[in-house]
């Protein structure tokens, strides 16, 4: 029996415990929760409308005198700073049979010493200083020691520091002796040019590869600068000069804007950055925004032959760009077809209720500079390619020939607008979200996206999702990559009466691969 009671004081213990926490979370005089309070469901559960004002520009935005704007986001609760200053430096700045330049002056910009510093001293200071410095083009960052992304695309460029409080005037001064003059020390570009020739090699080995590179080249065409990739003799014909000439075109004041967060006050942080930007050796010329494709995107069938039992498939089209009428009826629209996860049509019946992908997305962000896809895609075994993509043309002509279900455009609406504060969890998130928005444009062009996010998607109508399906979604203009097993997913499943030659009208186009190290196709 002393066994028994002892065994038992911890459950005991546990449940004064579990008490204790109800009694402090509901406060005093509060009555506990009961089974009568809860519904029979969960969907019957019932929430307060959600209330969040999103971060305004004003309250961040300071401008210094040398015209660069910046984003000041104070937090106090831990001791580091955190500055990301971002510029217009992407791939369409690339001379003719100079592909990669950008892309490597970006990239060395932090790694390749200062005109005071080697690259090994810079790395060394860096270490004692406990601090993180570096660049890179496109993909967000910024996100050092959790304080968030910045979102910028692959026509954008950043460079980062993250470090003590305490040491912030001596990382400004390396930041800024980067950006000023880095050394582009000859090692080190050998160094980056030996990586890039061995990635170049593999190249054709991912077919998730394979898909993203052809699939640029349906939707935007060859000639467009997004589609001229560096090759073995692009990286070889980079110079220093090369970078440095670069470096001072573009990387100044003119072409900067700058996101910092952490601990700091707001007044003393606008006058270290005063003193760290001032003096700049050249102005940094803006390039403007990067120009749109020439040609219209590709229509039909495409395969590109890969022996791997699963077929890779992408369908879609371009649409239309963040600035359009349109933009928030379509991330509703989109949200119901195949971005609401398994809430989603093509989700629901591609994998639920057939189990032919593990995965199934569609994705609409709206260009940032010009019109974007809208693209389904998913994977699936290769004889169950055509049955699946049959599936997804059906829900596309559903959502465009009848009205959605009004419990479809609440889902939708209400995951989009409680979403939304998820895209600024720190202090950091805030400040580089702000500054990509003035680095891309949109502070300019629609000033109240921010503050209007939440009205422009519970606008959105059950008509409107309907009119923006007609609109966008047109079936005859649809692109269909497919990457896999040419052979297998050309033949029928043995269960449907349905193969890719019936749904194209014939077999797919072949799209080569391309030399890994050339880029032109291969016979």
């Amino acid at each position: 029996m002393k066994l028994m009671n002892a065994c038992h004081r911890p459950l005991a213990a546990a449940g004064s415990l579990a008490a204790l926490l109800v009694a402090i979370t509901l406060g005093p005089g509060a009555r506990p929760l009961v089974a009568a309070d809860l519904p029979a469901r969960p969907e019957q559960l019932k929430y307060p409308p959600l209330k969040y004002a999103p971060p305004r520009a004003a309250d961040y935005r300071v401008r210094l005198a040398n015209g660069v704007a910046a984003y000041l986001a104070p937090d106090q609760a831990i001791p580091l700073v955190t500055v990301t200053v971002l510029m217009r430096v992407g791939p369409d700045l690339d001379p003719a049979g100079k592909e990669g330049l950008a892309s490597t002056m970006v990239h060395l910009l932090t790694r390749s010493g200062t005109p005071d510093l080697t690259a090994e001293q810079l790395e060394e200071r860096l270490a004692f200083l406990g601090a993180q410095l570096e660049s890179s083009m496109g993909g967000g960052g910024g996100g050092m020691m959790g304080q968030g992304g910045v979102p910028i695309t692959g026509t954008e460029s950043r460079v980062t520091l993250n470090l003590l409080t305490k040491d912030l005037d001596e990382g400004l001064a390396l930041l800024t002796a980067c950006l000023k003059g880095a050394a582009f020390q000859d090692d080190r570009l050998k160094l980056r040019k030996d990586q890039q020739l061995q990635n170049m090699k593999q190249r054709n080995d991912a077919t998730a590869d394979l898909e993203e590179r052809e699939w640029g080249f349906l939707m935007r065409g060859a000639g467009h600068w997004s589609n001229r990739y560096p090759t073995e003799a692009s990286i070889n014909s980079l110079t220093r000069d090369d970078l440095v000439a670069l470096q001072k075109r573009y990387v100044g004041p003119q072409n900067f804007v700058i996101a910092v967060a952490g601990d700091f006050d707001r007044a003393a942080m606008k006058a270290k950055l005063e003193k760290a930007f001032a003096g700049w050796p050249t102005p940094g010329e803006d390039p403007g925004p990067p120009k749109p494709p020439a040609v219209p995107a590709a229509q039909g069938w495409y395969v590109v032959d890969k022996d791997v039992n699963q077929t890779r498939v992408s369908l879609g089209l371009r649409t239309l760009d963040r600035y359009d009428r349109d933009f928030y009826a379509a991330q509703v629209m989109n949200y119901v077809l195949g971005g609401g996860g398994f809430t989603s049509r093509l989700v629901n019946r591609i994998r639920s209720d057939e189990g032919l992908a593990y995965s199934v997305r569609s994705s609409f962000e709206g260009g940032t500079y010009y019109a974007d896809p809208w693209r389904a895609f998913f994977q699936t075994k290769a004889r169950s390619t055509a049955f699946a993509i049959s599936i997804a043309l059906t829900e596309i002509g559903r959502v465009r020939d009848s009205l959605v279900t009004p419990a479809e455009l609440e889902t939708a609406k209400s995951a989009l607008i409680e979403g939304f504060p998820a895209r600024f969890p720190t202090a950091q998130a805030i400040a580089g979200a702000l500054a990509a928005d003035e680095l891309t444009g949109r502070y300019l062009k629609d000033p109240a996206h921010l503050s209007q996010y939440a009205s422009r998607i519970g606008a959105v109508s059950l008509a409107d999702v309907q009119r923006v399906a007609q609109r966008l979604l047109d079936p005859a203009k649809l692109a269909f990559l497919m990457v896999g097993n040419a052979k297998e997913m050309l033949l029928p499943d043995g269960k449907h009466d349905v193969t890719l030659t019936k749904l194209s009208g014939g077999e797919p186009k072949r799209i080569p691969l391309r030399d890994p190290m050339t880029m032109k196709p291969m016979p």
